[in-house]
């Protein structure tokens, strides 16, 4: 049993050694303990016009006696499309039984995005989404960077009807600071059901000095609302390129919804590079196993 064991974290090792060797800045580690990968997907390199992520998951069974857990997200992905290319992957995962798979899905989800780009589909309606930036880039700006939390609020003040300013304060749930190389990184956690209850939230953890002056204040919430059956969802960076995005798809990934999620981080002058996302991701996972 054990040499199984082994034998499948091998496999895994070498497929996602594989994997990111194919697909460069395409593939994402979003979680290396957990093993959650994402990898963008375009139907052309010059100019894409259709781009999809796929998010991954992949179980201590994978690949011989589970298949992966996984996501597919896409603006445009929705209904009847979502159904076809979700049908697609199930069933080369069943004429794979066993095998390393993640390839030859990512490969028949291009040749659906080729084939829409071919077709007379009319491009996707996407709002641009600012994508992942140089890894290492976004710490060269922290020493004079100032907090911007006010204007977070004002954003949301927007969102919000002001009208119903009473709206009841959900209970706040603080996780467990980590620190690494003068760096602490610590995650807060709200039940959210409307934008309102979010902005209440944040204007009381900025009421907190320390957490007012916090480097970065990185949030993202998920709201599900029962009569559209569609999630409300957004996220904030506050500085730190791509964390919001991240912690977005971390909360996707593990489907939870209704909550609201701020990661703090208090710089402590010395560089950390990606591992910064890796600790953002595991404090918020933490305060949401928690």
């Amino acid at each position: 049993m054990a040499a199984s064991d082994t034998d499948r974290a091998q496999q895994q090792v070498d497929e996602i050694e594989a994997l990111s060797s194919i697909y460069g800045d395409d593939w994402c580690v979003v979680d290396e303990d957990e093993k959650i990968y994402c990898i963008k997907i375009s139907d052309c390199l010059d100019q894409p016009k259709w781009t999809l992520c796929l998010q991954v998951i992949l179980p201590p069974g994978y690949p011989t006696a589970e298949p992966p857990i996984y996501q597919l997200n896409a603006p445009w992905l929705r209904g009847q499309d979502y159904t076809e290319l979700a049908n697609s992957l199930e069933e080369i995962y069943v004429q794979n039984l066993g095998e390393s798979i993640l390839y030859l899905w990512v490969e028949k989800i291009r040749e659906v995005l080729v084939e829409k780009a071919q077709s007379s589909d009319p491009e996707p309606d996407t709002k641009k989404t600012t994508e992942e930036v140089d890894e290492d880039g976004g710490d060269d700006f922290l020493l004079d960077y100032q907090p911007i939390q006010e204007d977070q609020i004002k954003i949301l003040n927007y969102m919000t009807s002001e009208s119903q300013e009473d709206e009841e304060l959900p209970p706040i749930h603080h996780g467990n600071p980590i620190t690494d190389r003068r760096s602490t990184f610590q995650a807060h956690l709200a039940p959210v059901v409307t934008t309102r209850q979010v902005k209440r939230v944040l204007e009381k953890l900025y009421e907190n000095k320390k957490i007012a002056s916090a480097t970065h204040n990185i949030y993202a919430y998920r709201i599900y609302c029962e009569d559209k059956q569609t999630f409300l969802q957004d996220c904030e960076d506050d500085g730190e390129t791509a964390a919001g995005g991240r912690l977005l798809h971390l909360m996707q990934i593990l489907n939870v919804h209704n909550v609201l999620v701020v990661v703090s981080r208090w710089y402590g002058g010395i560089l950390l590079g990606p591992d910064r996302f890796k600790h953002i991701n595991n404090c918020a996972r933490n305060v949401l196993v928690e």
